[in-house]
């Protein structure tokens, strides 16, 4: 999206308005604990973001926003200080800044900082996800659809999914809040998941299914910690995703044409 109005940021400026909602409930229950450590977060990253100006031209990105609300929603709690800068050092330059930035990354920044943090330190406790903050990410999705900086196959996809495993009993209903959020903070990322059409149906069922299979078989494991494995697996799988529509694309069109 680099031609008249659509470039990159105009899509990080869509997404900030769709975030607004989830911000705003979870820092009104969270208190100013959570107001210092996401200060702490984006500080962090904008000094990163400056270092990569300086060394390469590149030029900043107002996704750090985002990029920090979800680190600072989902990080395992009692990290401290300075572990938690490591795991956003690590984060924000392996999963993003080395790539060129925000919009050519291939994972999520905040996906990688949550995964090295929780396997780097797995006795730490992850938060909880309080239901009205959970509710709030409803908005979030909505604005996210409306405005077209979610892909709308991912949303639906894990969604309408999730609608039909929780009557079936496969999706326990204590991992909706958490498994909700991480979806729209992480899964629901325009940059990092499918492209196609169906694999962005796909990437949302595919984020379900892990998140019922690790509901279901991880024994001991929190629900924000679940969702988040998922959410890294899921944009792995991503570029298969898409091959795998491409495939199913080519096939139609050869029967189509009558072609071997």
């Amino acid at each position: 999206m680099n031609r008249g109005l659509w470039t990159r940021e105009t899509v990080v400026m869509l997404l900030l308005a769709a975030y607004l909602p989830l911000a705003l409930f979870w820092l009104w229950f969270g208190g100013i604990a959570d107001v210092h450590r996401y200060a702490l977060v984006l500080l962090v990253l904008a000094i990163w973001q400056l270092v990569f100006l300086l060394a390469r031209a590149q030029p900043v990105s107002l996704s750090a926003v985002f990029t920090a609300l979800a680190i600072a929603m989902l990080v395992p709690e009692d990290l401290g200080a300075f572990r938690l800068i490591l795991g956003i050092s690590f984060g924000a330059v392996m999963g993003e800044l080395v790539f060129g930035g925000w919009g050519r990354n291939v994972v999520n920044p905040a996906t990688v900082t949550l995964s090295f943090l929780g396997f780097g330190f797995p006795a730490l406790p992850w938060p909880d996800i309080l239901v009205p903050v959970a509710w709030a990410a409803i908005p979030t999705a909505l604005i996210g659809l409306i405005t077209g900086a979610m892909p709308a196959g991912v949303v639906l996809g894990a969604a309408l999914g999730a609608g039909v495993a929780v009557p079936l009993g496969l999706l326990p209903s204590s991992t909706l809040p958490a498994a909700g959020v991480v979806l729209v903070l992480l899964v629901a990322d325009p940059v990092t998941s499918a492209t196609t059409s169906l694999g962005r149906w796909l990437n949302g069922l595919l984020y379900l299914a892990l998140v019922i299979l690790f509901a279901n078989g991880w024994s001991g494991a929190a629900p924000v910690q679940l969702a988040v494995a998922a959410a890294l697996l899921t944009s792995l799988a991503a570029p298969v995703l898409d091959e795998i529509a491409l495939m199913i694309w080519y096939a139609e069109r050869r029967r189509r044409h009558g072609r071997d």
